[in-house]
């Protein structure tokens, strides 16, 4: 038994001797500079990668190692194993429409026209780039005009829609790659053309309204647009709801599953309820006349500072002369909760909240021209809806006309006119400071106040892709640069 186990650790010591042996041989070759150890022809002293065969030398990252070799070419933190693009850096990892390739590389995620110098494609921009553009006439047909537009982000499969209105009709464009927008079909107006069209989505179904004649609701289910065989198609609407004529815009709640037509022809131009819950089946459930005519409105389930109020459906309405609130939790019986004026008032157009509803900021759409000055947004303090009071004004750099504006996060964007979309930081609101961080200009002839140019702006989608929609310009689509 001694005389096995001695031979047993003799062998073992053998094999340990010849590995040590090998491992020495393997490192002086390598170590040597004139021998070439991976048979690549590239002697090791010039080899970037001496260990594995690499004959055209790639070094993506130019670190001296070769990509065969290096683990993380782009340098992003992410190994190349995990990397969605891993020869450009993208720590990140964001892959906007989802198909396995990271922004960075991905050409469908890449703008068309970046800013450049202070110019997107013609364009003057700074910190967005302008991905692509499609102009009104394709839009809507010749002679057509933008007005205007929202989004749906498809819950299936994450694809991303352009809902834009026109003269003549609304547009549906998939933007899922925002460099190459596909139109996919048009719905036609219900009776005739109008300068003024307004959309809204719930329940992936957009819901249509207008100024024209007699045009009532159109209901039209999105899901539909996952499959377009060849567009662009002329689409038919759903559903029709006729319980107005004609109306200037449309709320939604989504939370409730209520939809707000305000400046119609019934209820004095107030908000006129209907219930969408089913909605290719909508129910009319009321309205509010007290405050006579309604330009625009925002409806919530509040949650904010005034601790009475939490959990009501609450409207903040634009109503030309002045902003309300007003309790609609019960349709039936509406109740002004209160009212609120400022000084040089033009025309009350629109608002929006900030997100923790503190602050609602409005635009007055014709102060600018009725009292001069640069573009002007009123910021009421919200804490008390009881008791709303004046915060401050922001102006702008220039005196183009404010339109249409909305809140994500501590960035709020405008819709400003001739002078395209112009984005405000608010994370000093609470101190009176609000700072222009950004824009892209949609209307190059000028930033006059006049009725030109940007008329809404949705910037809700969460790929950062923000839609444009543009009187003479159809539809842009930015996002921030880097």
């Amino acid at each position: 038994m001694k005389r096995n186990a001695l031979k047993n650790i003799i062998s073992i010591l053998s094999i340990c001797v010849i590995c040590m042996f090998l491992q020495n041989c393997s490192n002086e070759d390598t170590d040597n500079p004139n021998s070439d150890i991976d048979n690549d022809t590239i002697l090791n002293a010039f080899d970037n990668c001496p260990s594995i065969a690499n004959v055209d030398q790639l070094d993506s990252d130019n670190d001296g190692i070769g990509d065969v070799c290096d683990d993380d070419d782009d340098n992003d933190g992410v190994l190349d194993v995990n990397d969605n693009c891993p020869l450009i850096a993208n720590p990140g990892q964001e892959d906007s429409n989802n198909n396995g390739l990271g922004d960075s590389c991905d050409g469908d995620n890449l703008p068309q026209f970046p800013c450049v110098n202070g110019l997107a494609g013609g364009y003057p921009c700074s910190g967005f780039d302008l991905m692509s553009h499609i102009s009104a006439e394709e839009l809507g047909g010749s002679g057509a005009e933008g007005n205007d537009s929202w989004g749906w982000t498809d819950p299936d499969t994450g694809k991303e829609y352009a809902l834009v209105g026109t003269t003549s009709g609304s547009a549906f464009v998939d933007i899922s790659s925002p460099a190459n927008p596909i139109l996919l079909g048009r719905l036609p107006t219900a009776t005739t053309t109008s300068l003024w069209r307004d959309i809204k989505v719930y329940n992936n179904h957009a819901f249509i309204v207008s100024e024209a004649t007699d045009h009532g609701m159109q209901v039209f289910d999105l899901t539909r647009l996952r499959n377009v065989a060849n567009p662009p198609e002329t689409f038919s609407a759903d559903a029709n709801y006729n319980g107005f004529g004609s109306a200037h815009n449309i709320v939604i709640n989504e939370n409730s599953g209520f939809a707000y037509v305000v400046g119609s022809n019934t209820f004095s131009g107030g908000p006129h309820f209907i219930n969408i819950q089913n909605p290719t089946n909508p129910i009319a459930a009321g309205g509010y006349a007290s405050d006579a005519y309604s330009h625009d409105a925002q409806v919530v389930t509040y949650n904010g500072p005034d601790a009475d109020h939490t959990g009501k459906e609450i409207l903040i309405g634009s109503n030309e002369n002045e902003v309300v609130i007003i309790d609609v939790t019960n349709k039936n019986a509406p109740t002004q909760i209160s009212s609120i004026d400022y000084s040089n008032i033009g025309y009350t157009h629109q608002g929006w909240f900030t997100e923790n509803m503190q602050y609602f900021l409005l635009g007055d759409e014709i102060d600018e021209i009725d009292f001069g000055g640069n573009s002007r947004t009123i910021v009421f303090d919200f804490t008390d809806l009881d008791n709303p009071v004046f915060h401050m004004d922001y102006f702008g750099p220039t005196e183009a006309i404010d339109h249409n504006g909305y809140v994500v996060g501590n960035t709020f964007y405008i819709a400003n006119y001739a002078a395209g979309m112009r984005v405000i930081d608010i994370s000093n609101i609470a101190s009176g400071v609000m700072t222009e961080t950004g824009y892209i200009d949609t209307y190059i002839a000028n930033d006059n106040t006049d009725f030109n140019g940007a008329w809404n702006i949705y910037p809700f989608f969460e790929s950062g892709n923000i839609l444009i929609s543009d009187i003479e310009g159809g539809m842009f689509i930015a996002r921030a640069n880097n």
